[in-house]
Formats: C-alpha cells, sequence, structure tokens
C-alpha cells in the first residue's frame, strides 16, 4: 500500500486558503471539474495530431456524471489524455501547479479549434469545498497501469496502482456530511446537477452526459455556442427561440446584434433588444448588465461593466478568450480589457439604434416609447459626457405636428433669423401649446420643443448646445423675440409705468422678485416666468426629494402685457387696497396657467367673485 505523502507546497495553509478564500461559491466546483475533463479531451486531440498510435472518434469524447446517493458519491469521467503516475504526482500534488498552462505554451502553430480552459491548476481544489475525500482515477493510451490518486485534502495524498478500462480520468467526490449552513446532499440530485450544467458548462464542445430516470444517457449540455456560429448559418427563428428562452420573454426581440470581433481583444457578442419594457424593468430588483462567458464558460451573469447605463434595456451574452480572469475565474483582473469589449459594444448598439431611426421610423418610435427616457437619462447623468453618443438618438415632441423630431430635424426647419432652440415644459402637449408663452413664438413660425417629462429639461440643459444652437426656455428668462422697433416701443412703456409696476412688486412682496412689462405675450394679459438659473420644472423635480437641504426656488418673474387692456385697467385703478387685490389674482392666474399652486384657493375664488359683484353693481 502507497504511503500518504504531503503535498508539494511550503504549507497546508495555502491549500487551505485555496479552498475556503479563493472561491467564492461552492457550486463552482462542478464547473472546475467540467472545464478540465474538456481539457483533457482537447490535449487529447491536439496529440493526436502528430501521434498516429493515438485513435478514437471525436463523437465519442464525452463527459459523463454519476450520482450514487447511498455512497454520497459525484463522479466525472472524462475519455480524454488521461494522466500517468508521475503526471498525477506533479499535476495534483504539486499545489497551483498548472499543466494546462504549460501544455498551452508548449503548443505550436495554430490550433484554433482548441481552448485550454484551465490556467492556474487549482480548479482540481475547489472539490474540496464539498468533499471529504477525493479520487482521481487516471490511465494514459499508452500505458497498461492505471492509478489513483487520493486525498482529503488534509492529511495530503498517495497515488496508488488500480485496475482501470480505457483511457481517461475519473474524479470521485464523496460528499462531505451536512451541517447547518451547508446541504451537501443537493449536489446528489439530478435536477440540481442539470441546473448548474446549464448555467456554468452549457456550450463546453464535448457532450456532458448523466443517467436519466429510465437509465438512459441524457445529454445536458448544449455544446455548440449560437453566439460562435456563422450568421449566416442562424436563421431568425433560432435567434428568436434562443432569447425568449434564455431571457424569458414571450416576444420576439425588437432587434438582434450579432458580433463576432478579432483584433488587440477578440470577443463574439450576440445582443437583444427587447419589443416590450420587461415586467420588472422598473423594479430595485431589475440588475441590468450582459452575461459574460470566457472560452464558452459562464463567468457572471450580469456583468455591470460591459454596457452603459442608458443601454441597460439590452439583453445579452459575450464571450471572450482573451479576459485575465483572477485565479478562481470569477472575476476579471484586467478591468481595461471589459473597458474596450464595453466601448465596442455600445457604439454598434448606437449604430444599429440610428439605423433604425433611419430606415424603420415607425419601429424606433415604438421603442423610444418604452426606452427613450433612458437615453435622455444618459445625455443627464453623464453630465453632458455622453453628448456623441446620445444626442442623435433623442426626441421630443414638438409643435411640428405634435409629433417625435430629433434634435437634427428640428434644425433642419429652422427659420432663417432663429438662432436659438426653442423649447418648454409642459405636462402634455395641449397644455404647451396652451400656455401664453407659446403663442407668439408659433405665431412668428418658430417650432417648440415640448418637454414632457421630468428628465427632458436636465438634459436639454446637459447637452448645451446642438449644432452650435442654444437650447432656450419660451418661459425663462429674456425671450429676443421683438424687433428694434418693438423693442423701442417696450422701453417707452416700461419708464412710463414704472411706478404702477414697483406698485405691484410691493403687493407681492415676497412671492416675485420681479414684474416687468413682457415682450413674450400676444393675448393673454400675464404669465409668470422663471430667472435665468433654476427652472420652474427642474424646482419642481428637486423639490420632490425628501432631502429639506435640496429644496430650491426659482426666481419668480410676473410679466403683464403691454398691449392687452389689463394694463390700462391697472394704471386706472387709484384705490390701493383693490389693486393689490388685482395684483394678487394676476399672480394667481399666472400660476395656475404655469401648472403651479396657488397659495390659498380659497381667497381666490373669493376675490374672483367679488370682483363679479362690483362689476354687476356698476
Amino acid at each position: 500500500m502507497a504511503r500518504m505523502k504531503q503535498f508539494k507546497s511550503e504549507s497546508k495553509r495555502l491549500l487551505d486558503l485555496m479552498i475556503n478564500s479563493i472561491y467564492t461559491n461552492q457550486e463552482i466546483f462542478l464547473r472546475e471539474l467540467i472545464s478540465n475533463a474538456s481539457d483533457a479531451m482537447d490535449k487529447l486531440f491536439v496529440r493526436s495530431l502528430d501521434d498516429d498510435s493515438i485513435q478514437f472518434e471525436k463523437d465519442d469524447l464525452q463527459i459523463e456524471i454519476e450520482v450514487n446517493k447511498d455512497l454520497r458519491m459525484l463522479s466525472i469521467k472524462d475519455n480524454g489524455i488521461g494522466m500517468s503516475a508521475e503526471e498525477l504526482e506533479k499535476n495534483l500534488g504539486t499545489i497551483a501547479y498548472s499543466d494546462s498552462n504549460a501544455f498551452k505554451e508548449a503548443l505550436e502553430g495554430d490550433v484554433s479549434d482548441v481552448d485550454i480552459i484551465g490556467q492556474f491548476g487549482v480548479g482540481f481544489y475547489s472539490a474540496f469545498m464539498v468533499a471529504k475525500e477525493v479520487r482521481v482515477l487516471s490511465k494514459v493510451a499508452e500505458d497498461e497501469q492505471a492509478h489513483v490518486f487520493i486525498s482529503n485534502g488534509v492529511d495530503g495524498y498517495k497515488i496508488e496502482p488500480i485496475e482501470k478500462e480505457g483511457r481517461g480520468t475519473e474524479i470521485v467526490i464523496f460528499l462531505k456530511d451536512n451541517t447547518d449552513d451547508n446541504d451537501y446532499d443537493q449536489y446528489l440530485e439530478d435536477y440540481q446537477i442539470r441546473s448548474l450544467v446549464k448555467k456554468y458548462s452549457d456550450y463546453i464542445r464535448y457532450p456532458i452526459v448523466m443517467n436519466n430516470e429510465e437509465e438512459k444517457l441524457e445529454t445536458l449540455n448544449s455544446q455548440i455556442p449560437l453566439w460562435k456560429r456563422s450568421k449566416q448559418d442562424i436563421t431568425e427563428e433560432e435567434y428568436h427561440e434562443f432569447y425568449k428562452n434564455r431571457f424569458n420573454d414571450f416576444e420576439d426581440p425588437l432587434k438582434v446584434i450579432h458580433m463576432n470581433v478579432e483584433g488587440l481583444i477578440s470577443f463574439n457578442a450576440l445582443l437583444f433588444i427587447p419589443k416590450r419594457v420587461p415586467f420588472n424593468y422598473f423594479a430595485s430588483d431589475y440588475e441590468k448588465g450582459l452575461e459574460l462567458y470566457s472560452r464558452s464558460v459562464f463567468i457572471e451573469g450580469h456583468n455591470k461593466d460591459l454596457i452603459s447605463d442608458h443601454f441597460r434595456f439590452v439583453r445579452g451574452i459575450v464571450d471572450s478568450a482573451d479576459l485575465s480572469l483572477n485565479i478562481s475565474r470569477e472575476m476579471l483582473q484586467d478591468n481595461h480589457q471589459l473597458k474596450k469589449i464595453a466601448n465596442r459594444i455600445n457604439k454598434k448598439i448606437k449604430s444599429e439604434l440610428e439605423l433604425m431611426l433611419k430606415n424603420e421610423r415607425e419601429e424606433y418610435e415604438k421603442f423610444y416609447d418604452d426606452f427613450g427616457l433612458d437615453l435622455k437619462f444618459g445625455l443627464y447623468n453623464g453630465f453632458g459626457a455622453n453628448k456623441e453618443e446620445l444626442q442623435d438618438l433623442v426626441m421630443f415632441k414638438s409643435s411640428f405636428e405634435d409629433k417625435y423630431t430629433t434634435l437634427s430635424e428640428y434644425v433642419s426647419r429652422m427659420k432663417e433669423d432663429q438662432k436659438d432652440i426653442y423649447y418648454v415644459s409642459a405636462e402634455s402637449i395641449v397644455k404647451a401649446r396652451q400656455l401664453p408663452q407659446s403663442e407668439l413664438v408659433m405665431d412668428k413660425g418658430y417650432e417648440v420643443l415640448f418637454l414632457l417629462h421630468e428628465i427632458d429639461e436636465f438634459a436639454l440643459k446637459m447637452t448645451n448646445t446642438y449644432d452650435e444652437k442654444n437650447f432656450k426656455s419660451i418661459n425663462q428668462g429674456a425671450l429676443d423675440l421683438h424687433d428694434d422697433k418693438q423693442q423701442e416701443k417696450l422701453e417707452t412703456l416700461t419708464k412710463e409705468n414704472e411706478d404702477l409696476l414697483t406698485k405691484i412688486k410691493n403687493a407681492l412682496e415676497g412671492k416675485v422678485d420681479d414684474v416687468i412689462l413682457s415682450s413674450r405675450l400676444k393675448s393673454h394679459p400675464v404669465c409668470i416666468v422663471s430667472g435665468d438659473g433654476i427652472s420652474f420644472e427642474m424646482e419642481k423635480v428637486v423639490n420632490q426629494s425628501p432631502d429639506e437641504n435640496q429644496h430650491v426656488r426659482a426666481d419668480r418673474i410676473l410679466e403683464i402685457n403691454p398691449d392687452h387692456p389689463i394694463l390700462e385697467a391697472l394704471s386706472h385703478t387709484k384705490d390701493e387696497n383693490t389693486l393689490i387685490d388685482y395684483s394678487q389674482l394676476l399672480y394667481d392666474q399666472a400660476l395656475l396657467i404655469e401648472g403651479l399652486p396657488i397659495e390659498n384657493p380659497s381667497e381666490f375664488s373669493l376675490k374672483i367673485a367679488e370682483l363679479m359683484v362690483k362689476a354687476s353693481n356698476n
């Protein structure tokens, strides 16, 4: 009987570290052992290219999983290259020795059909997270003698000769006893094995088989990933079925994006734009991100670094053989590689959306109804950093036929004398058109963007300009719509009514910051606008925060139409109290029109009634 040997590491502490610290997820062990089995068959295939004595049918290569509940045993068997006693000693007796890595470096020429998954030589030891004993039975084709490596992961190991038919390796795991914190029996259940294979190893190139309830071998994995097949060989129906099954959607996707990129960093990507908003899209538990694979082995379910927040609606898979994974293959060592992939993916998504906007306008508008807010949020959230990527994808309803328009389309319709891109925030198109400020602008033939969502104005503020044109709110700051003659007349009237305007301002002390004669009103008597800083819409959105320290206030400027009879009526009002009442009524009217709350609706109603009575008596 062979004597027990100690692992060829500087201490048992290293093994304990790998078993208990390197891997954060216990179930990873099955992925690692299956990946090692796949490597063994890859090695057999490559070695057979130069060694005619190695004969096999490629279709016969497979990985077999067997469960014995009575013995609490799980085995993973392959018919790959196998290991001699010396190789068992070198590969398993020396912790963190990577035979796969050495083999990969030794390859000469281009064997593009082979992916060596193992890089660090520690995947085998992940078995000790669930095993109290592991046995590795292995035989190489050219040896008559097979050997077994036996270890409990604590007291070292031993290697003994055994009888074994056929080339290959079988890893036998005797599971640990259950504890309050760990249910190791779960790895004896067929449904759990199927689930783990599907999750982590679905695209291993060789069949992974297991006996089903009828004692017939059942293949558990898909083997060839759809994203690695040639686009020409994939039907639209195959794309759609893959998407619906993989991402739990009952509808076909709106768009399929299949990328095969080669270069400094190579990758495959299969991306989908949903036709509808996912049911949990706005829930707190919704996770953005793409599934990440390396050499067809599952790494992460929602990698958030692969896609921008404003494209979070895209679902899909990215697979790259060039990723630098950490020792446990559970995370990346070099985020720079991921950034390069993400950059290509985001550019491709943008390109596909631009093509849809250009060639399938109706489909794009349906998509925009569902996901346009994400694009506008991207403009705001990046503080202008995403401007070049998103400014030609966003749309707004406008006074031009009340339909969606892009910024480019708006600029193409601008009048020759128009300097700015005009917009107004409102709850609906109807209310936007009814605003007093809209009348004169649209009568002059200027198109107005209708900002109907809370994020819209913030997005335009961050965009700042488009095609060297400034964005200008029609109910904020000065609005230069008059010619020189009209402006001169306004300045004259302002001087003539200076005392009246001061009295009205004093009557509304604490409520308005200024009272002026308006250059933006046509038929309406009055309006209220904000200064050049915070707008009313921004005030409303920011003040929804429960944090009182974040509350803001927009300047309130009451504007009176100099061409409306109301100005003459006010100027002929001699009674100070009546002027105060009129001032308050005009202010409340302006607030209501703007969609802002009035302080005292009851008082406003009483004043209206009193004035009606006075008018009837006169």
